[in-house]
């Protein structure tokens, strides 16, 4: 028998609403399966009575479904499930936390459009679960062992809602940002993609005295994500200069990841915030180990930013979880991606797209300066990326002077502190290179010699 296929990916479970995994049964099985292996954790449970899972979810029609599939399970299984609704994925990780519930549940499928789902877990620390819990709960709904499990009628858990939720996460946000310091006389353009943060983010920046224009706060089911958000920034961006705004702010449909506006009109993105952010904490001293931990796809101006103030930076595997393992593994308390997830670690377990705003504001009003300012603070080296299809994913040791041609390249590119970066796609038949250095034409020379060597030999 060949294994069955895995159905958690990088980051939960996701795929097209109501064709598998993202259905109502395969739900129903993962809440059983779920319930079975965090009650199993810990015998006794955090908080009194029976243990209990945290169910939230963003603002997709096909939400409704899988929330009430995976609660079904959960409660077959004798485990209490709490309701807290719409909210951003950071605030399930917090409520989570706060309610002292034994494992979080958020049904997203956070940039996608509105006809995918997905269900990501959150152990009982807020954190995202290892590979070994997904492995189990995974092999219970394979194997279907999960059947052979189930807990007498009396014994069926309790379903409430919990309508502090929204409260409560608000409350947490706002204490990131400094006591004492206000946003008034800052106008802001937020963009929250009709997305989970519709309410949150407007809720916590008025609250902290900003002048909010907000703009994709008004979900029917299907507009999340739609031509708007951090998927969409030029939107944002036109009406930060039509508005005259100080900054402008842009979620996606689970807020967890966030793009800036200057107050120009130039987009900010995640490399920019966490040239921002790092260096000002590497100058406070707050930057634990002098580190900043960020990914492959992050620009080497940045890496080159952070030595030169005296810090480090450290990069993983694309994924906003092999960021939060490093931080873990290591102490850190910063990290990030180009695409918008910032993990300040010193707030939260998670990408948070509204606490990461929370931070630049702060440098933005304590400084007094501009964003487009506070932005020049690093160079952004010239990048190059190429994709070139193929019609085999052969070794690049196996194809004639590819590996050459990269070691040439490589020494060429890091004596001017560029660097490198041939991959085959994950999910699409194509090889993608990206190069990086200080000049553009030796950039444009090797990525036609690289690309061109790959496609006479595999290329479709």
């Amino acid at each position: 028998m060949t294994a069955p296929k895995k159905i958690f990916g990088t980051d939960g479970v996701r795929g097209t609403a109501n064709v598998e995994p993202v259905t109502a049964e395969t739900a129903l099985k993962l809440g059983r399966a779920a319930a079975h292996v965090f009650k199993n954790l810990e015998r006794e449970a955090r908080g009194r009575g029976k243990h209990k899972i945290v169910i939230g979810k963003d603002t997709r029609l096909s939400g409704y479904m899988l929330e009430n599939a995976i609660s079904s399970g959960i409660l077959s299984m004798g485990v209490d499930v709490l309701f807290i609704g719409p909210l951003p994925t950071p605030g399930v990780a917090y409520v989570t936390r706060s309610l002292r519930a034994d494992a979080g549940i958020v049904i997203t499928a956070s940039h996608n459009p509105y006809t995918d789902n997905g269900i990501k877990f959150f152990r009982a620390d807020g954190y995202k679960l290892d590979d070994k819990i997904e492995g189990e709960i995974e092999n219970l709904v394979f194997t279907g062992e999960i059947e052979n499990v189930r807990p007498s009628s009396e014994l069926i858990g309790q379903a409430v809602r919990i309508d502090d939720a929204l409260g409560r996460y608000i409350e947490f946000a706002k204490s990131s940002f400094p006591k004492g310091l206000t946003l008034e006389g800052v106008k802001i353009v937020l963009d929250c993609g009709h997305g989970a943060a519709y309410k949150s983010s407007p809720s916590v920046l008025r609250e902290l005295g900003a002048e909010v224009i907000v703009y994709g706060n008004t979900p029917d089911g299907k507009n999340i994500n739609a031509n708007c958000g951090s998927m969409h920034p030029e939107a944002m961006c036109e009406k930060v200069v039509k508005h005259g705004a100080h900054i402008g702010i842009a979620h996606d449909g689970d807020a967890d990841r966030v793009l800036l506006c200057d107050e120009k009109g130039n987009l900010i993105d995640g490399d920019d915030i966490m040239a921002i952010a790092a260096l000002e904490m590497l100058a406070e001293n707050s930057l634990a180990k002098k580190t900043l931990v960020a990914t492959v796809m992050s620009n080497a101006g940045l890496e080159a930013a952070i030595k030169n103030a005296g810090g480090k930076m450290l990069r993983t595997a694309v994924g906003d979880k092999n960021v939060i393992d490093e931080m873990l593994r290591e102490s850190f308390n910063f990290g990030g991606e180009q695409s918008g997830h910032l993990i300040f670690r010193d707030y939260g377990t998670t990408g948070d797209g509204l606490v990461a705003a929370l931070q630049i504001l702060r440098i933005l009003k304590t400084k007094q300066t501009p964003l487009s300012k506070l932005a020049q603070c690093w160079t952004r080296f010239p990048q190059l990326v190429t994709n070139v299809k193929v019609r085999e994913k052969k070794p690049f040791e196996q194809l004639d002077g590819v590996n050459r041609l990269v070691a040439e390249a490589e020494k060429e590119l890091s004596a001017q502190g560029g660097r490198l970066l041939l991959r085959y796609s994950g999910t699409e038949p194509k090889v993608r290179l990206l190069v990086e250095g200080r000049d553009a034409k030796s950039l444009e020379a090797w990525s036609q010699k690289i690309c061109g060597a790959i496609q006479r030999q595999i290329g479709a």
